[in-house]
């Protein structure tokens, strides 16, 4: 039988309002920490629109301070990393003595971040392969996948890590413990990198960037500098980068005109996430003797981008 849990959802955007909702239809206790959302969604609810099928939640529990919601089971951080300075503030109060964190922040040096201050046996770490956007308040689309692969931050295949397995599972999400988190991760990058930071650059989805042989070829080149930087790291396991980079590759070209989180964080003149996604992964690959030109590169005009507006 699956285990009932208090869960706060700290970041309700489309990522979590989408696995929130996933969890809370499937029975789970879920609080949701709310800004945009926090009146449509305590008058109307919550309208997920999705691939495998739309729902509503007509009773959702929204909150607008963290002390409001109070001490959780487990609290799942989907909040950009480029607000991580209000991370701890906002993840705290939520906190008691068998509270454990799993965070599906994009990039690397967020588990670090959240184990400083709580302590590395509470952590876990997740990489969600989803398309979703977030609609009108109170509305969330999820355009396809939706995958997680989470594993404990410290290391190794735990208990703890197969049984939010099955929760998510047995909530219609896809789910698989990780004995290596960091492989994951790293593995979650080499499709981050090139796609995100090039569509945001070139104000072009990834239908439009794989359309043209350059924006394939450039995807690709990326892909497999991210790959060598992966590789470097101490994984119990190397990525297979040519097979790895194909089936991306592929599910990308799945992906009708899909438009990636910070494509449209850069439309919307949004901050985007830089130094998750690109400059401690650079960081990390270059202590281990890894150079990856083209994503430092692509790097710097982002940063220019953001510079300038």
């Amino acid at each position: 039988m699956v285990a009932k849990m208090r869960i706060g959802i700290i970041g309700a955007g489309a990522l979590g309002l989408y696995y929130g909702a996933m969890l809370q239809r499937s029975g789970q206790q879920v609080r949701y920490l709310l800004r945009r959302d926090l009146e449509a969604i305590r008058q109307n609810g919550l309208q997920v629109h999705s691939v495998n099928g739309d729902f509503h939640l007509p009773k959702v529990a929204g909150f607008a301070s963290p002390e409001e919601i109070g001490p959780v089971d487990l609290v799942i951080v989907g909040l950009k990393t480029f607000a991580n300075q209000q991370l701890i503030r906002l993840v705290r109060p939520l906190i008691d003595k068998q509270s454990c964190i799993l965070t599906l922040q994009n990039g690397l040096g967020n588990e670090e971040l959240l184990a400083a201050e709580f302590g590395t046996e509470r952590i876990l770490g997740g990489v969600a392969f989803l398309c979703s956007n977030r609609g009108e308040p109170g509305h969330v689309h999820h355009l396809g996948e939706g995958k997680i692969r989470l594993g404990e931050f410290g290391g190794g295949l735990s208990e703890r890590s197969k049984q939010l397995e099955e929760i998510f599972s047995e909530a219609g999400v896809p789910c698989e413990a990780v004995a290596d988190l960091r492989r994951a991760r790293w593995e979650k990058l080499i499709w981050n990198i090139p796609f995100n930071g090039l569509c945001a650059l070139l104000q072009q989805d990834t239908s439009e960037l794989l359309a043209r042989p350059e924006g394939r070829c450039l995807a690709e080149q990326l892909m497999k500098e991210v790959v060598a930087g992966g590789n470097a790291q101490p994984l119990r396991e190397k990525i297979d980068g040519p097979a790895f980079i194909e089936r991306m590759l592929y599910l990308t070209d799945q992906m009708d005109h899909y438009k990636p989180s910070m494509m449209i964080d850069r439309e919307e003149r949004r901050s985007l996430e830089l130094e998750a996604i690109y400059g401690i992964p650079l960081q990390q690959a270059k202590e281990f003797g890894a150079e990856m030109p083209l994503v430092e590169m692509l790097y710097s005009l982002l940063r220019l981008g953001e510079e300038k507006e």
